[in-house]
């Protein structure tokens, strides 16, 4: 994948995109977006609600094609069919659980395979996880002082509906499929399928 090296920040500025639902605290009252032209053109609408799906995600546009032909061809709205997708990739179960910061941060300690799912090491970000799995910090990694702080710390973020996490055992389990609502920053997905449907 390539990487893209501008700073998060300008980035979501760019996008519109506020800096939480990257992970980052910096909040501002501002319009994230910041000053841009009164009027987009429709197809500029809908090409940056896409970059900021693959933006907050970390996907690449081929991964990202591949996801939204996976949709098309699922039953239900493929809109969010294509959420549902990228939402349940293993690099951002592991930050929706509250086990990273950032989902750059989940990713890298996905690749350093520190989770397990089902039991098994995966060391994939991009591992798509399915309703009943299990995603546990690795029995090795437990040790570890980054881990060792995870259980002993109070400020534990609040897990979305679909997982149900167990802050004693560092394991969190999927129980549903999640939806559009689960999401913690809006998007209209609606443009995304006009975009690539021409």
């Amino acid at each position: 994948m390539a990487k893209n090296m501008q700073p998060v920040l300008k980035r979501c500025r760019t996008l519109g995109v506020s800096p939480a639902a990257m992970g980052y605290s910096k909040t501002s009252n501002r319009n994230p977006g910041g000053q841009r032209r009164a009027k987009k053109s429709e197809y500029a609408t809908q090409l940056t609600e896409k970059q900021k799906v693959r933006f907050v995600y970390g996907i690449g546009e081929k991964q990202f094609r591949g996801y939204f032909d996976k949709a098309t061809r699922a039953e239900g709205n493929t809109g969010e069919v294509l959420l549902s997708i990228v939402e349940r990739r293993l690099d951002n179960v592991v930050y929706r659980l509250g086990y990273a910061s950032t989902r750059r941060e989940a990713r890298q300690l996905v690749n350093h395979g520190h989770y397990t799912v089902n039991g098994k090491r995966v060391n994939i970000p991009s591992y798509i996880v399915k309703v009943g799995d299990v995603v546990a910090v690795c029995e090795k990694s437990c040790s570890n002082n980054r881990f060792k702080k995870l259980k002993e710390d109070d400020a534990f973020v609040a897990a979305p509906k679909w997982l149900d996490r167990d802050k004693n055992t560092l394991q969190g389990k999927v129980v549903a499929i999640p939806t559009k609502e689960d999401i913690d920053f809006e998007i209209a997905e609606h443009l995304i399928v006009e975009l690539y449907s021409k």
